[in-house]
């Protein structure tokens, strides 16, 4: 299987490029934000303590997280050709928590693509993106916030990957597609 982890702050592109990815490489997509944001939709138990965590601009427990993963994984392992994980894992725990859930599926992370976005342009993206998204956490003082929890408690993946020799680093700015022939060339090279 081919499993790909997307990983940048928020505003970094995570979603436009996972959309290509699932097209070209017929990828199925785990976006944790997605999930939550249906969660939160449909009013549930589980998305009203994962919007509280959001508007705050905080990471939602690894607890929820890790048993979303483990009930899409169990329903789609051996009928696809791999996963996109978009938005997870956030922290060291959640990384270690996916490598060993993979591990018990017979599988592995095939590469991390960390999208590298500057913070003043993530903050331009974001605040655009608020305008018409509708999301209550598009807004500057939570988009701060959130740019400021990714880079305390979320850059310290990057170290896993590279320690687990996944992690292929890709400059997220310019033009969407230079930018995904850059992801397929790191994809391409763990196929």
């Amino acid at each position: 299987m081919l499993n790909i982890v997307i990983f940048g702050p928020p505003g970094s592109g995570k979603g436009t490029q996972s959309e290509n990815l699932i097209k070209k490489y017929e990828l199925e997509h785990i976006s944790t934000g997605d999930l939550l944001r249906h969660e939160i939709e449909t009013n549930t138990q589980l998305g009203a303590l994962a919007k509280k965590h959001m508007d705050k601009g905080e990471l939602v427990p690894d607890e929820v997280i890790i048993g979303m993963i483990d009930s899409f994984l169990d329903k789609n392992i051996g009928k696809v050709k791999g996963v996109i994980f978009d938005g997870f894992p956030r922290t060291v725990a959640q990384a270690e928590a996916l490598k060993s859930l993979l591990s018990s599926y017979k599988t592995d992370v095939s590469v991390m693509l960390n999208l590298e976005v500057p913070d003043a342009e993530l903050l331009t993206r974001l605040i655009e993106r608020g305008k018409t998204s509708g999301r209550s956490d598009d807004n500057e003082e939570t988009i701060k916030k959130r740019i400021s929890v990714y880079n305390a408690q979320t850059k310290p993946v990057i170290d896993f990957y590279k320690k687990d020799g996944k992690l292929a680093n890709i400059k997220g700015v310019g033009a969407i597609d230079a930018i995904f022939a850059e992801i397929c060339k790191a994809v391409d090279a763990v196929k």
